[in-house]
């Protein structure tokens, strides 16, 4: 069963264009990065307080420093490196053949692959400003700052991540949507789809046809042209370029 729709995926890999991959938190889990809601995910760690709350802005806003020690133990992830589905997708790019990658992660791991088109939705660990002068800082001068990383004018450094509770970059946002018309495939991969507005972006996708891979079912399910429930290593080793 799992071979025949390997089958029909490198099919619709052949004979298409215009693809655009949408990624979430799982295609990283084989980089060694925990994903949000799977048994061994970040939801199930135990804190002071739940994880949803330690990542919102409001938690950032009012205790800041514990937002940190949670942010650079938990949320760092600098030793990481690409795997099968990261390079898989930046090579299908060098051939002419993607559209770009529209990502939920914030790990930067799509970039390093070599993935030029990237839309980050959630932004990126490896960005960072500071909130009063607007310096840009990269993600090691957070890494190794004693408790709050601060500018040179003592401001606060604020990682450039999309909390629970701020919007989503309107311009990215825009460029997400743009893609996907154009897409006459979309390629879903590692995500729960039940974090929105960015799951909503599968709406605009009216092309040919719509690609689920994921270990867990989804609320997009029903809408899939092929549906594979499957570790990424069972499939993307078996697919050409």
């Amino acid at each position: 069963m799992l071979e025949e729709k390997i089958k029909t995926l490198q099919t619709i890999l052949d004979t298409n264009k215009n693809i655009v991959f949408f990624t979430g938190a799982g295609v990283s889990t084989d980089s060694g990065i925990k994903d949000f809601r799977s048994k061994d995910g970040l939801y199930q760690l135990t804190n002071k307080y739940p994880v949803e709350e330690i990542l919102s802005h409001r938690f950032f806003v009012e205790h800041t420093k514990e937002f940190y020690s949670f942010y650079k133990d938990k949320m760092l992830a600098l030793d990481a490196k690409p795997n099968t589905v990261h390079t898989f997708i930046a090579q299908l790019e060098q051939a002419n053949k993607s559209l770009g990658v529209i990502t939920q992660n914030i790990d930067g791991l799509h970039q390093l692959a070599g993935s030029k088109k990237v839309f980050e939705l959630h932004g990126s660990t490896l960005r960072n400003y500071c909130q009063r002068c607007g310096k840009f800082y990269d993600v090691t001068s957070v890494q190794q700052a004693k408790d709050i990383p601060t500018c040179s004018c003592s401001g606060i450094i604020k990682p450039d991540v999309v909390l629970y509770g701020e919007a989503l970059d309107e311009q990215t946002l825009i460029q997400s949507i743009q893609t996907i018309e154009q897409a006459d495939v979309l390629i879903v991969l590692g995500t729960s789809l039940v974090v929105y507005p960015a799951a909503s972006l599968l709406n605009y996708f009216h092309g040919k046809h719509l690609v689920l891979i994921n270990k867990t079912i989804t609320p997009y399910d029903h809408k899939a042209d092929l549906l594979i429930q499957a570790n990424f290593n069972e499939v993307f080793p078996y697919l050409n370029i």
